[in-house]
């Protein structure tokens, strides 16, 4: 399942609400626990800008934690497989990492 609208009910990638993904809106960044542990590796973060967002869980956090790992943005959640098509369309605004 890639988007999970407020409603919980799932959607797919094409969804209207993906295609026009406002990567300026504020968004809260809901890492995964550690498999080892009950405490997240990285906490809870609140960004200004999804993109930031986007680009922290993509080029930053470690990848075993990705998994797990949802994106909400205007009552909607992204979970990592959402996340990563987000960082690879045409509308994502920074320049991408290499390799991540």
């Amino acid at each position: 399942m890639a988007h999970i609208d407020s409603t919980n009910k799932a959607a797919t990638d094409d969804c209207s609400e993906v295609k026009t993904f406002n990567y300026s809106a504020p968004a809260d960044l809901f890492p995964a626990k550690g498999r080892m542990s009950q405490r997240p590796v990285v906490s809870y973060r609140r960004y200004r800008q999804a993109a930031d967002a986007i680009r922290f869980a993509i080029e930053e956090l470690p990848p075993q934690f990705l998994l797990g790992t949802y994106l909400e943005v205007n009552d909607s959640r992204f979970d990592s497989r959402a996340i990563r098509g987000l960082y690879e369309k045409a509308g994502y605004p920074f320049v991408r990492r290499t390799g991540a």
